[in-house]
């Protein structure tokens, strides 16, 4: 078919190689199991395995290059423990060439980490087809890989051609501690894949003293000491923390004033702290109906809702009955009032947020808009100012407008959405994701940059004032806040629009004997002018769409598979346009 000509030359390439030989070398997070990889086959020649050299053989007619077979994905022990590890198969193609082999060279990048893992094997082949008379073929056993990582992995014949590429590759993002097949894994254990803790709850009134107590028990899990148990509902918020101190299972006790219960559930979670998620390890949540418990309350009920019901009535013909009137002594009223609100100085704002949707990236650009044209305040976004960001680039652009705020009395915004949680757990070792609207974006994706800039500033007291978090409780809700910024205020859009704004303003809201507001901006009146117009009617249209499509957010992240589908058509659609 073709042989090595007078044109064999060597070159030297760069590679950032983690080279592996007989006794496989070990880095922070790509490594091999000490396994004999498959070079041993009967038929083969001379084979053995290499460490990567950048000295390349090169020909003027190489053989072509290799084909994939499937990658499995399981967990096997080491000496100390359990790994998940990737297995990567390869087969050779049945024509003349493969006679002219010398070998495969096969590379191993985490996208997550940047590194890199390099191997060479080395063989000479008699034949065609091995001696079962089907394709050769060769794995590389044993990668111990990261769950959630993403790798790009390539593999070439040797030689390789002079011109052209002959080496093939494919993206494979190694599942998540949530797949069966590596929930064993040491890592996943530490990250508490396994526990269930099986919840229980007892409930018992004591009438004398009006008290309710609730128990709580479950199981314990092997890595996490701590845990925090929590009751809420929408009058109070309770959580104890408790250390398991060796014990298989836990108790734990609350106590309530009957007088605290104004309906029928309470909402139970428990956290745990596991060696490796820890303050970010996946909540156990549960609901307790009490109400069997609760003492008689039919009666109150009905006459209360009977009462409001007549007041109600009442209310509304006395208020049309004077409403003329009221119009009159308010306009002369006002005039002995005190001034509202003066605001003194243009602020800026830097807005952080997740382009989750179409729908919510314009919710993003009209409040945007209402910032601007009813509060008079500068706004910094992306979408925006893309002109500079394609210059500065995505981590330049954003620490220079961090530095600007740190050193003056502006604010950062950051807006969650389920977006922000599912990146911030990402970030912290869950599933990568990937969405939709970043893949088509020229930005790409600028919230996960943002949280790794913005995350270790927030947590240092001198920067704490500079971050605002908050989120638009039509279309989202306090479980997309990240873990970090539960310390802090979590505003609700556009119900708490104002006291926001006076955040951004560096003002308290609430002073003694006097209670700050500025025109148009409460929840009842900032649709009243076009740019608030604008922003309720984009809310509205998400929250509709929502109602209609429930499971919107899934159909937003892609699959691997998905993933290069749309990755082609952006490219396509950027080039076009």
């Amino acid at each position: 078919m073709w042989s090595n000509t007078s044109d064999t030359r060597m070159i030297h390439l760069p590679f950032f190689c983690f080279c592996l030989s007989a006794g496989l070398t070990v880095t922070s997070s790509l490594w091999i199991l000490n396994k004999h990889p498959d070079c041993s086959q009967p038929g083969l020649a001379n084979c053995k395995i290499n460490n990567c050299s950048d000295k390349r053989v090169v020909v003027q007619l190489a053989p072509t290059g290799p084909e994939w077979g499937p990658e499995h994905v399981g967990v096997t022990t080491d000496e100390h423990r359990t790994v998940p590890i990737l297995k990567v198969i390869w087969n050779l193609k049945s024509d003349g060439g493969v006679l002219d082999l010398h070998g495969s060279e096969i590379n191993i990048l985490d996208e997550s980490t940047n590194q890199t893992m390099c191997v060479q094997f080395s063989f000479n082949i008699s034949e065609q087809l091995n001696p079962d008379r089907t394709r050769w073929t060769f794995s590389f056993d044993g990668v111990v890989a990261e769950p959630g990582h993403t790798y790009v992995v390539s593999v070439v014949n040797l030689p390789e051609p002079k011109s052209g590429d002959y080496r093939i590759r494919k993206q494979i993002t190694f599942p998540g501690c949530g797949d069966s097949r590596i929930q064993t894994a040491q890592i996943c254990l530490e990250n508490g894949s396994m526990w269930e803790p099986h919840m229980t709850t007892a409930m018992s009134v004591d009438k004398e003293q009006g008290k309710l107590f609730v128990v709580v028990s479950f199981e314990t899990a092997q890595y996490s000491e701590i845990y925090q148990v929590s009751i809420r509902n929408q009058d109070f918020h309770y959580s104890k923390n408790i250390s398991k101190e060796n014990g298989a299972s836990l108790n734990v006790t609350f106590e309530f004033g009957l007088q605290q219960l104004s309906q029928c559930e309470m909402f139970l979670s428990i956290q745990p702290f596991f060696i490796r998620c820890k303050n970010d390890c996946r909540r156990h949540k549960d609901i307790i109906n009490y109400c069997p418990y609760y003492p008689p309350r039919t009666l109150i009920i009905k006459a209360v809702v009977g009462l409001l019901v007549i007041g109600g009535f009442l209310f509304y013909f006395l208020w049309r009955a004077s409403h003329k009137d009221s119009v009159i002594k308010s306009s002369s009223a006002a005039k002995d009032q005190p001034e509202g609100f003066q605001v003194r100085e243009r602020k800026r704002v830097l807005v952080i947020y997740s382009v989750d949707h179409p729908l919510y990236k314009n919710i993003v650009l009209k409040l945007c808009g209402f910032l601007a044209a009813k509060c008079g305040t500068e706004v910094v976004l992306d979408l925006l100012d893309s002109a500079r960001l394609g210059v500065l680039g995505r981590i330049q652009w954003l620490d220079w407008h961090r530095e600007q705020i740190e050193s003056s009395s502006d604010k950062i915004l950051l807006l969650c959405s389920p977006g922000v949680q599912a990146k911030w757990r990402a970030m912290c070792g869950d599933k990568q994701v990937s969405l939709r609207e970043d893949v088509h974006s020229l930005l790409g994706d600028m919230l996960t940059p943002a949280l790794c800039l913005l995350v270790p500033h927030f947590i240092q007291s001198a920067s704490f004032e500079k971050y605002i978090v908050a989120y638009f409780d039509d279309v989202c809700s306090e479980e997309d806040v990240p873990s970090p910024f539960n310390i802090t205020v979590r505003y609700k859009l556009m119900k708490k629009f104002e006291e926001l704004f006076f955040r951004i303003l560096d003002t308290e809201m609430y002073e003694p004997g006097r209670v700050n507001h500025i025109a148009g901006l409460s929840e009842d009146e900032y649709h009243q002018c076009p740019s608030g117009r604008d922003l309720h009617d984009a809310i509205e249209a998400f929250r509709a769409y929502q109602l209609e499509h429930p499971q919107w957010f899934e159909g937003e992240l892609l699959e691997s598979t998905e993933l290069e589908v749309e990755e082609t058509m952006a490219t396509y659609d950027h080039a076009t346009s």
